[in-house]
């Protein structure tokens, strides 16, 4: 991130606060606003970071509870209207809402199927399994989880919902080990990774909202500042891929003499390739393996 002492941040996957404390140890008198949609999150951080929240007034971090997609609204509320110096983002489901069960995130837990980051909205993982078509259902394991027996869960999902709706995370994994043919439910991890990772998507819009998110702070980055994204899965990875790729490379018409500045790149990448953990990393943090981070800077 190459922070500036006294530069203004955007932490958009709040979470824990990880990043966010080692980010502040480095700008004395500079500022961090914190993005994070899901309410605990923000609970937890006023808790962690209560000597940084003493009043409105000090400037030296800001917690915001939205979703990271209304990043340049959020931030002209809060009276930061010239740029930021460098945002982050994490993305995918922090560690403490895996490990909390009643979130209904995880397969290891039996909970409500829940799923919502922003426990305010209305949809929820329940209402998907039980509401949507069988073909809907499918285009959405597959889309989103790159499930291949994505129709055939699908299949077994309607079915065992006409007899009782699928309440529960144990008994959608249930559904989804009927479903998959033994000789690969012993192979690949646990059969209903990709499934649950598709419905989680879904319910929270997550690729729709990266796009906008990262088209808002290409956009609001001063020259200099610097955006980096950690993703989890291929599909952020190919957007973030991509909105980089377009923001950094230039197509000149032949002839022209000289590149007007409409046309200039606003980003360069500072990695050609993604940063991937290291395996002292892995040792001390398995959760890293798929891990993998961008970075680009403003021009």
């Amino acid at each position: 991130m190459k922070p500036k002492n006294d530069g203004l941040y955007v932490d958009a996957t709040f979470g824990g606060g990880g990043h966010a404390k080692y980010l502040l140890s480095k700008i004395d008198s500079g500022t961090l606003v914190g993005f994070d949609q899901d309410e605990y999150a923000i609970k937890s951080a006023k808790l962690n970071f209560a000597s940084l929240l003493k009043s409105d007034s000090d400037p030296k971090l800001k917690l915001v509870h939205d979703n990271f997609s209304h990043l340049e609204s959020d931030l002209v509320k809060l009276g930061y209207t010239t740029g930021i110096d460098g945002i982050y983002y994490d993305l995918g489901v922090s560690s403490p809402q895996f490990d909390q069960a009643g979130r209904g995130f995880s397969y290891r837990f039996n909970a409500r199927l829940d799923m919502r980051m922003d426990q305010s909205q209305d949809l929820d993982a329940y209402q998907l399994v039980n509401n949507l078509n069988k073909k809907d259902l499918a285009n959405i394991l597959y889309k989103y989880g790159d499930e291949k027996f994505s129709r055939q869960i699908a299949h077994q999902i309607v079915e065992r919902r006409r007899k009782k709706p699928i309440e529960t995370t144990f008994e959608l994994v249930d559904v989804i080990k009927d479903a998959i043919p033994a000789f690969a439910r012993r192979t690949g991890g646990h059969p209903a990774k990709k499934t649950f990772q598709a419905l989680r998507v879904a319910v929270n819009d997550e690729l729709d909202v990266l796009r906008k998110s990262l088209e808002e702070a290409v956009k609001l980055l001063r020259p200099q500042g610097r955006i980096s994204v950690i993703t989890f899965q291929s599909d952020e990875g190919k957007i973030v891929k991509n909105i980089f790729k377009k923001y950094s490379e230039v197509e000149v018409p032949r002839g022209m003499p000289m590149i007007p500045d409409s046309l200039k790149p606003k980003l360069r990448l500072v990695n050609r390739k993604p940063i991937r953990a290291s395996q002292s990393e892995l040792d001390n943090n398995n959760r890293s393996h798929s891990a993998k981070l961008r970075v680009a800077e403003k021009v």
